[in-house]
């Protein structure tokens, strides 16, 4: 278990260049792509209203970032009916220094119990076949893998997590 406590504070304009730095780092651009197109898309959803974009910290110190959207909003998600009821999550680490360390699981699982006591019946994600370390952290946080469905960004796991 990871000390300290996890906070989810909503993202701001003001939170734009830490986020397109975050975007261009390695770690992160390996898997979310070219940082000036994911930078766009981000900023642009900013205020979508089927989409809440989070800022995660621990003991105030921002690391990663969060996003949870309704994927009906999203009609080509590649969800089937798993999404007629059901929030997406996308999120990566920003920080270098806090990959490897157990926080990946651990915020995820704390965002998933948020959301699935107030209601919400299942949470849907979809990382890569291939970004191991992103299929691992949601399997330690209580996602199973669903099954390999096509996205609009190619090949996916599809991992749920229900209530």
């Amino acid at each position: 278990m990871v000390p300290g406590s996890y906070s989810f504070r909503p993202m701001a304009a003001a939170d734009l260049p830490r986020i397109r730095r975050w975007l261009a780092a390695p770690h992160v651009s390996e898997w979310w792509g070219d940082p000036d197109e994911q930078f766009a898309l981000v900023s642009g959803d900013l205020d979508h209203p089927s989409m809440q974009q989070f800022i995660v910290a621990i003991d105030d110190r921002p690391f990663a970032y969060l996003q949870c959207y309704d994927p009906a909003a999203w009609p080509d998600h590649g969800f089937g009916s798993l999404a007629d009821v059901a929030r997406g999550v996308d999120q990566f680490i920003g920080e270098p220094d806090f990959i490897d360390q157990g926080h990946g699981s651990d915020f995820i699982r704390a965002f998933a119990d948020d959301l699935l006591k107030t209601g919400m019946p299942r949470v849907l994600t979809d990382p890569s076949p291939d970004n191991t370390r992103a299929i691992r952290a949601y399997e330690k946080a209580g996602f199973h893998k669903h099954g390999p469905v096509q996205t609009p960004d190619g090949s996916a796991v599809l991992m749920v997590r229900d209530a």
